[in-house]
């Protein structure tokens, strides 16, 4: 009998299963690698990556948005203990890593917790995770561009030139469209069309800019630090901090960009794991350091309502209005750095909801010469720049928080499902203190999302609604999942517990 796969035309007459079974139907971990090595289509993405260019996606999606982007709006919800909210929000963002990196080693495939959710709970809330995750991605490049006009200005004005606020603001800011966030996110679309292992290595450029501008602003800030300024250390209350460690979370979220690099990484199993906890290592304890660099050299009351803060802390501190130029440059860069990865895993996590069938099939569609999803990027680019122009920071950020938080908590649920289901699986890395260790994940994500604001959970409340109707409307409707006979489907989860991946690590490999 052969084999039935999700790639072709599913058979006319395989009655489709009623909702509640459609819903619940998983995608077997088998399919989903085979998926992986065959590609769609007949093209599949290009395996170019090691462990240190995934740990650079990573690092370059996380490192910099909280310090460069957020810091003035997060500050004054906090106060001094700013740096315990970034803390707090680098542990919910620890616990749920380490089930990623589990969860990497045993589906390396593009998709990320969307890919890991179908797995484990079935379609119907694989589709509530992939439709957060595009809240999580979309939006977050949108509001990681708005920041870059702040820094375009602040190296103008060294020049005694600014940009008028009606091209450097979106509407309800003061301006009428934020171009300079259009054309990062505009590059960074043409940069990812020309080819995956391309946008790698400047990535890897960048974030190495990045580190160095951010442990170069240290150095300056601790020389003007003043110990006074971290009195009194809670003004707002234990609140504060935990409001301020919801919004800061939003810092964080670039960890998992990783993951979605499955289908493109040389060794997945062994390096996906590797990257994503490396990747938070140094990301925490970078920013814990600028947090308490910052406050040090300024107190907390001063960032109310400054944009660009580390650079204005520089050239205060300093009087030397160069070498402000030098970070404000820096700065852009390193947004740009986040835009970049960040639009990347975006789209990969498209390209596998198309290749299940719940979105168009265009966003799937791998082009034979870059290697790369074009029309799919193209169309997601085109989406994500108009929202940076148009839509202000604080918006974006908070929303960005809780689609985030909601699919981190379903991957520490999948590695709870896993393990007490499927205990045979290959692990290369396993969660440590388990289950206890996804629990405290799932519940710190739960947490920090019931401490975001009433406007927050109003606007995921309508995000989600409309994910309901584009489920209903198209879907369920072209689900492959669902459109495998109950023969087929049973056939292809029995050869999931029997048929070993082929991507499975040798010893040597592991070693």
């Amino acid at each position: 009998m052969t084999v039935p796969t999700l790639t072709g035309r599913p058979p006319a007459a395989a009655p489709r299963p009623g909702l509640a079974a459609q819903l619940l139907r998983r995608k077997p971990i088998g399919q989903m690698v085979s998926e992986a090595e065959n590609g769609h289509g007949g093209t599949g993405l290009v395996r170019s990556f090691g462990v240190l260019q995934l740990t650079m996606i990573s690092v370059g999606a996380t490192l910099g948005t909280g310090i460069l982007v957020i810091l003035g709006e997060s500050v004054p919800l906090a106060g001094p203990a700013i740096w315990i909210s970034f803390a707090i929000a680098g542990l919910a963002a620890l616990l749920s890593a380490v089930s990623y990196a589990e969860m990497a080693g045993l589906v390396p495939v593009a998709g990320s917790s969307y890919s890991y959710t179908y797995a484990t709970l079935g379609e119907g809330m694989a589709w509530i995770c992939g439709w957060c995750l595009v809240l999580e991605y979309a939006v977050s490049v949108a509001a990681v561009a708005v920041g870059a006009g702040q820094y375009v200005n602040e190296t103008l004005a060294v020049f005694g030139q600014v940009l008028p606020d009606a091209v450097s603001q979106p509407p309800g800011d003061g301006g009428i469209m934020n171009i300079p966030a259009m054309i990062i996110v505009v590059l960074a679309t043409i940069l990812l069309v020309r080819g995956a292992r391309e946008s790698a290595w400047i990535n890897t450029a960048i974030v190495v800019v990045k580190v160095a501008i951010l442990l170069f602003f240290c150095a300056v800030a601790f020389t003007a630090f003043n110990a006074g300024n971290f009195e009194p250390l809670l003004p707002m209350g234990a609140a504060g901090v935990s409001a301020a460690a919801s919004t800061v979370f939003f810092s964080y979220i670039g960890f998992d960009a990783a993951s979605t690099a499955g289908e493109e990484a040389r060794n997945p199993k062994r390096d996906l794991p590797r990257a994503i906890m490396l990747s938070m290592l140094i990301v925490t304890t970078i920013y814990v350091l600028v947090a308490v660099a910052a406050i040090g050299a300024r107190p907390w009351g001063w960032f109310d309502g400054t944009e660009a803060a580390l650079v204005k802390i520089l050239e205060e501190t300093t009087g030397q209005p160069w070498i402000a130029v030098v970070f404000a440059v820096g700065a852009v860069l390193a947004i740009a750095s986040i835009v970049l990865t960040v639009l990347y895993g975006q789209t990969r996590i498209l390209l596998s909801m198309a290749r299940d069938g719940l979105i168009p099939r265009i966003f799937g569609r791998v082009s034979s010469r870059t290697g790369t999803p074009v029309a799919g990027t193209l169309i997601v680019g085109f989406l994500v720049a108009l929202t940076a122009g148009l839509v202000p920071l604080g918006d974006l950020a908070d929303a960005t928080s809780i689609g985030t938080l909601f699919a981190f908590a379903l991957v520490n649920v999948a590695v709870i499902y896993l393990r007490r289901n499927r205990p045979e699986l290959k692990r290369t890395f396993r969660v440590p203190l388990f289950p206890l260790t996804p629990i405290l994940g799932a519940l710190m994500c739960a947490y920090l999302m019931a401490n975001l604001g009433a406007e927050t959970w109003l606007v995921f409340g309508l995000w989600m609604l409309v994910g309901l109707a584009a489920y209903f409307g198209y879907g369920r409707r072209h689900s492959r999942v669902a459109a495998l006979s109950h023969e087929e489907y049973r056939e292809l989860s029995g050869r999931d517990t029997s048929t070993p991946s082929t991507t499975e690590p040798t010893k040597a490999d592991l070693s």
